[in-house]
């Protein structure tokens, strides 16, 4: 899923280098609201902060001709249970655009309800779901307290898009 790259450049200028990278299939990031706009978010632990990091549902782009927005909805089920009604495209990002060629497609999930979750890997087997007002999330963020790139990203196109509806 992962592959390490080096590729000789010719940069803006005509010269030439050479850079090593990360290339991914990418990954998508899911803005789950409940009918009465509660986010959901997971506490996960990541090993490369030998941490847990607080989050939207996300995962990578593993099936092959998949669509995102059905990764979406996939990624959220199995990670926290939660089916969504309705999932609509929010944006997409560069999550280290220095490091690795990776974009990530950002999703909202209306509607959604509790079901079972099928959590894989070590890292998702401690998962904690959160259920949070949404406008909590969106001052975590403004607070520096929820830091994750894609989930102030996503919360934030989420709030920049739907403040009509009271987000």
């Amino acid at each position: 899923m992962f592959r390490l790259l080096k590729r000789t450049i010719r940069g803006p200028r005509g010269d030439v280098f050479e850079r090593t990278y990360v290339s991914t299939p990418g990954a998508v990031g899911v803005v789950a609201l409940t009918p009465d706009n509660q986010i959901i978010l997971v506490s996960q632990y990541r090993s490369s902060f030998d941490d847990y990091v607080l989050e939207i549902p996300a995962g990578m782009r593993d099936v092959v001709g998949e669509d995102p927005s059905r990764t979406a909805w996939r990624e959220l089920a199995e990670e926290t249970g939660y089916v969504p009604k309705t999932v609509e495209y929010l944006g997409s990002c560069l999550s280290s655009p220095g490091v690795t060629d990776s974009v990530l497609e950002l999703f909202i999930a209306r509607d959604v309800v509790a079901g079972g979750s099928t959590p894989e890997g070590p890292e998702e087997q401690e998962m904690q779901v959160l259920v949070i007002p949404f406008s909590e999330a969106l001052s975590m963020v403004d607070r520096g307290e929820l830091t994750d790139a894609k989930s102030a990203v996503g919360i934030l196109l989420a709030a920049r898009r739907f403040h009509d509806l009271g987000l």
